[in-house]
């Protein structure tokens, strides 16, 4: 029964024959319903329909009704997302906020082999502050103790570690941080859509993320914003006139809207919200508890596969073997590992690249199989046998690796 699901799930995806795409964790695959979903969202609602479709195909509303799918997918109530900009500029003003919220301190803790993108953001906010109300602080997860929490206002924490593939726990984070008096920010980018995830039972604060990877959204497609109940009278920093109580009214004087309206700013892109529809459609019939099953069962096989291989160079699994621990990408670190890389990409295997020594096999539970497991390894060790990786064109780095 699962497995004719899955057919299906597959066939919703452009894959060429040719090739073996691991790194839906850096972008997904095209579903076959988006190139359709453009076209008449530029040739019908915009080229026959015009400006009328702000109203007729409702437009002005995109960001909340995506946002409301995509709260399905992440275990969030309704009207508690927001689908806007993208995920850093959604991390800066949710990291306000919850400063707003917590003013009584002034650390922000930021993991310090965390995707950077994120770390970034908060110091960029700490230089606008100073440090007499944001002083950041970088520290490994495992160093999260109440001795450190007792003075940290907001955690910005990844739930699955963008090299390693490793899985926290977002409720017994959470737990702690709220015992310590602390407000937490979870980086879904990894996660949305291939792991159970609950914001709701967790009591998580905020959330962010992206559209681009495991949702399938496309290239450079918008993020997401997650704001508790709770937290949705906090001030959105870059007030605009989207979040507007009366946006026509055209006030001279800033009113915020009520709930998570409030965290839009500008005019959002209908294309690109058009095509994450489109993306989040293939969810409708595909149970986030399937798929993470799913996952696991192609990241575990992924993991037995590489063991019994005799392989002729030091490879070290990054990834965690325990499913209770393990996103849905399996890293490895090795020498060589950006011509190694190069090499699998021209034999047909996408993968993608993380320096210093890392390579990620990404699996997508929508599309990904076991015998895309079997090709991949195959082409790996036929790769480091013959040494083809040695190969001059493969030692070139392009602008994006």
């Amino acid at each position: 029964m699962s497995e004719s699901i899955f057919n299906h799930l597959r066939s919703r995806f452009h894959l060429p024959e040719d090739k073996v795409y691991l790194d839906g964790n850096s972008l997904g695959a095209l579903p076959t319903t988006t190139p359709a979903v453009l076209a008449n969202t530029v040739e019908q609602q915009w080229g026959s329909d015009l400006i009328a479709s702000w109203n007729s195909h409702n437009w002005i509303e995109l960001p909340l009704t995506v946002g409301d799918e995509i709260a399905h997918i992440i275990g969030a109530e309704k009207d508690t997302v927001v689908c806007c900009d993208n995920l850093s500029i959604n991390l800066y003003k949710a990291l306000l906020a919850a400063l707003e919220l917590n003013p009584s301190r002034r650390v922000v803790w930021v993991e310090d082999q965390q995707c950077p993108s994120d770390n970034y953001i908060a110091s960029g906010i700490a230089r606008l502050l100073g440090e007499d109300r944001c002083v950041i602080r970088a520290l490994s997860i495992s160093d999260m103790t109440s001795d450190n929490l007792n003075d940290t206002a907001v955690l910005i924490l990844s739930h699955i570690d963008y090299k390693t593939g490793s899985l926290r726990d977002m409720q017994k984070i959470t737990e702690a941080a709220h015992q310590a008096g602390s407000l937490v920010i979870w980086d879904l980018a990894h996660s949305a859509g291939v792991v159970d995830v609950d914001l709701v039972k967790t009591d998580v604060d905020f959330a962010v993320g992206c559209t681009y990877k495991f949702l399938n959204g496309g290239p450079g497609a918008p993020g997401y914003l997650f704001a508790h109940k709770r937290h949705q009278s906090a001030a959105n920093p870059i007030s605009g006139w989207m979040g507007h109580a009366a946006m026509f009214d055209f006030e001279s004087v800033y009113r915020p809207a009520d709930g998570i309206r409030r965290f839009l700013t500008g005019t959002q892109s209908v294309l690109a919200l058009s095509a994450v529809r489109s993306g989040l459609s293939v969810f409708e019939n595909a149970p986030i508890s399937l798929l993470r099953q799913r996952s696991l069962n192609l990241t575990g096989d992924f993991i037995r596969q590489l063991d019994a291989r005799s392989l002729s160079v030091s490879i070290d699994l990054l990834t965690p073997r325990s499913d209770a621990k393990r996103g849905s990408q399996v890293s490895i670190a090795l020498d060589n590992a950006f011509s190694i890389s190069q090499a699998l990409i021209d034999a047909g295997v996408i993968v993608d690249f993380r320096a210093p020594n890392i390579i990620r096999f990404g699996f997508s539970p929508l599309y990904n199989t076991e015998n895309d497991t079997t090709k991949a390894l195959e082409a790996l060790e036929t790769i480091i046998d013959t040494r083809r990786f040695e190969a001059p064109e493969y030692q070139v780095r392009a602008t994006v690796t």
